[in-house]
């Protein structure tokens, strides 16, 4: 009856150390909009300024870099950007997989300087 015991507790100390160990490899991707921060494109790598935080994301040859439907490159991303980072965060690091800079005219939606509101007409007044 011990050895069936035993038995049963290393088997379940196993499964329990192999389970954690695939959970801890699965990947998990992620999604941030915001401004990037800084570029370093001798490492690699932006950073983003979030709604919650700033995400350093790793930039691979995977790595997708669009604007509208132009194909851009890591180089073209400016401090001051605004992006939206698709990305996996694995073993310790945040992969970038589509990065999308977003325009000047997309980011400010109905701002037109050139276009400035009517002011209100005034009701008509009754002829009293």
């Amino acid at each position: 009856m011990k050895k069936l015991f035993l038995y049963v507790i290393c088997f379940l100390a196993f499964s329990t150390f192999i389970c954690s160990a695939l959970a801890a490899d699965k990947v998990r991707i992620k999604l941030i909009s915001g401004d990037v921060v800084t570029v370093d494109a001798a490492v690699k790598t932006l950073t983003v300024k979030g709604k919650k935080a700033e995400v350093v994301i790793t930039v691979d040859d995977k790595t997708a870099v669009k604007m509208d439907k132009e194909k851009k490159t890591l180089a073209d991303i400016i401090v001051g950007d605004k992006v939206t980072v698709k990305y996996a965060g694995t073993e310790g690091k945040n992969v970038a997989r589509y990065i999308h800079i977003k325009t000047a005219k997309a980011s400010k939606k109905g701002s037109d300087p050139a276009k400035q509101a009517e002011p209100a007409k005034s009701a008509p007044k009754s002829g009293n």
